[in-house]
Formats: structure tokens, sequence, C-alpha cells
């Protein structure tokens, strides 16, 4: 495979940001094996961004020969004191996502065994983590670790307890003692993580590392329209994805991979979804980074006195006839529930039939989810 179909699939979207693409490129043209990674604190339910949108992602690069990591955060999960702290519980949740994203790789024929997994908790457990974390603690100021705070999902403000600081340092001591202590060529993280990403490539040089490229995906926008929750970004467009991003923590936002159909449909009718309206919508963001990327038709079911069904072949169709006018928003909410269900119906059989994804299922729901 050429460098410039290999670009084009680690671009593609939901892609949105890539720094550098020049790095990029020479990484390719010049290095066999490349390593990216992604991390997830593990707490709550998976909704369709943290599950399908990650495994969307995770085939292009594949596709695009790039050796990838899943990382289960679970120690910064406990560090963000999330399902109360409690640490085994966190780790069985760890094992939860992993049954999902197994489940949702089969939907869109991801070949799932090529994906290495790893564990924050056993990371930790080499000597010269702490070394390598003792000597970025050194390179950076308080003040410029707090900037990065906002990728535990708090606030600068809502700082009090030193583990937040650590936070950030921690995850920059993962992006290059993963991959056996060589560390990682690309992180592929959500617009959420840039800011710790941008800290990594700051330190690297001061390290004698290389400069880990930064590439961020998406982030799924919630339900019921742009929000905002405080101050997560400089940039007003990053900010406001940010804040208004699907979360576990309030359900109506987000749609989780285990609500049945009724339930999305209900979700779905009750999202926000303005006439003619592309950006920020969440309901036409389902269609665009979801739905179009299983199926290559979407059918739009519509009585003859409203036009009749509509087949529509491509994102860019559809936005355009959106935007127009020409579709009623309750006709897409419609389609996309239909659609979205047929795509997580099977991830939901998986967790109904297949004994310890109920059991990890079992013990999730009865967690209770912290922010």
């Amino acid at each position: 495979m050429d460098v410039e179909r290999r670009l084009e699939l680690i671009t593609r979207e939901p892609m949105e940001e890539v720094i550098t693409l020049d790095e990029l490129r020479n990484l390719l043209e010049t290095k066999d094996k490349i390593v990216g990674y992604d991390g997830f604190e593990t707490s709550g339910f998976m909704h369709i961004g943290t599950c399908l949108e990650r495994i969307i992602k995770l085939k292009d690069l594949l596709e695009a020969k790039v050796d990838f990591i899943l990382f289960i955060a679970d120690w910064f999960a406990y560090l963000n004191n999330k399902l109360g702290g409690n640490i085994e519980l966190i780790q069985k949740t760890g094992e939860y996502f992993i049954e999902g994203w197994g489940a949702a790789a089969k939907v869109f024929d991801v070949d799932f065994d090529k994906v290495r997994i790893q564990w924050s908790s056993k990371l930790v457990e080499n000597p010269e983590y702490w070394e390598l974390f003792l000597k970025i603690s050194k390179t950076v100021t308080i003040k410029r670790t707090l900037r990065a705070v906002t990728i535990a999902g708090r606030t600068e403000a809502e700082v009090k307890q030193p583990a937040l600081l650590i936070y950030p340092l921690m995850q920059s001591t993962d992006i290059f003692m993963l991959n056996d202590g060589k560390g990682v060529d690309i992180c592929q993280l959500g617009m959420d993580q840039r800011k710790v990403n941008m800290l990594a490539r700051e330190i690297a040089p001061k390290i004698g590392r290389p400069k880990p490229l930064a590439l961020h995906h998406h982030l799924m926008a919630g339900l019921l329209g742009p929000s905002k929750m405080g101050k997560f970004d400089e940039n007003e467009k990053i900010d406001l994805e940010i804040s208004s991003k699907m979360s576990k923590s309030k359900p109506d936002t987000a749609i989780f991979i285990h609500d049945n159909e009724q339930e999305i449909k209900r979700k779905l009718r009750n999202a926000y979804c303005p006439a003619k309206q592309i950006e920020n919508n969440p309901v036409i963001e389902i269609a665009r980074y979801i739905l179009f990327r299983k199926f290559n038709t979407i059918v739009i079911k519509r009585e003859e006195k409203y036009g009749g069904n509509l087949e529509i072949q491509s994102y860019r169709e559809l936005e355009k006839i959106y935007r127009e006018g020409k579709l009623h928003p309750l006709d897409l909410k419609n389609a996309v529930a239909e659609h979205l269900n047929e795509i997580i119906a099977p991830i939901r059989e998986h967790f109904e039939k297949n004994e310890k994804a109920r059991e990890l299922y079992e013990i999730v729901k009865q967690a209770s989810v912290t922010r």
C-alpha cells in the first residue's frame, strides 16, 4: 500500500486534527512499524462514541498498517474518582469495554485480534515508568500541568487535589512507556485529549525522545444540543465540542450500546435537530460518522404525500438535501434510529447471550456512575 493511500485512511473522518501532516507523511515514508494508541478511563456504560466511533476509526488505522494499542486507563479512573474510586469495579468495567469493542468489531468487520490491549495498572509495575515520570515532572511547571488537567473532564477551577495534577504527567509518561518502553509514534485520541498530547510533544525533546504525532478524532455531539459546561479549551470551537459531547453520566445525551429499539427512538425523537441546520446537529452527526461507514445507502421512509421514500447514498447528499429543507427533521430522526438500531442490535445480543459479557454488563449496571 502506498503512502498516499495510508495517509488517506489515517486522516479519514472522524479524524479532525493532525499535528502535523508533514510529520505523518515522513513517518510513513521512513518507519516500517508504526505504533498508535488511544486510552480510556473505564466507568459506566459505553455509548456510540466510545464504542462505535472508536472501532470505525480503528478499522482505518489497521488498514493503514498502524499497530494499535487500546489502553485501559484503570489507574486514571481511580485518580479521577470514577465509580467511587473502587479499583476492582473500575477494572471489571475495563473488561466490559473490551467485550464492547470486540462485539462492535464484528459489526464493522474489524480484526480485533490485531489490536493490543494494555492496562495502566500493568504498565506502572515497571520501575522505569516511575523514573521517567519523575523526570517528566521536573521538565514542566505547575501552571503548564494545570492547563492540561481538562483532559480528565475537569476545569482548572475544579482541581482541589494533587491527584489531578498527577494525571496529565502520568498520561505523558504512558505515551513514552507504552510499546515495551519504546513509546508510541501516534497519539490518536479524542479532541478532548489534545492538551496532553501537545504537552507530550513539548516534553519529548527535553527527555531525548521523538515527538509523538497528535491525531484527534471528532467527539460525538450530545443529543440535547450545544451546551457550555466550563472552560476546557481556549479555542471556542473546540471548547464547545468538548462541552457538548455525549456523556455517560448524562444518559439522555447519549445512545448506549445496550439501548433497545424503543429507547433509541425515544432519545432521537427528543434530540436537538433544527431544520436545515447541519452544524452542531447530533442526528446529522450520527449519520455522518457512523451510519455511512456501515451502509452504502440510507433509506428515509416517508408517506407518498410527503414525497415518498428517499434513498441517500452518501453523507454529502444527505447534507445537501437537509440543508435545502427537503427533508423534515422527524423523518431524519426516524431513519437514523432505524439504521442505528440495526448496528447496535448484534452488540446488545452479545451482552445478552455471551455469559462473560452478560456478567460484566450486570456488574457495570449495578455500579453508580460518577462524573
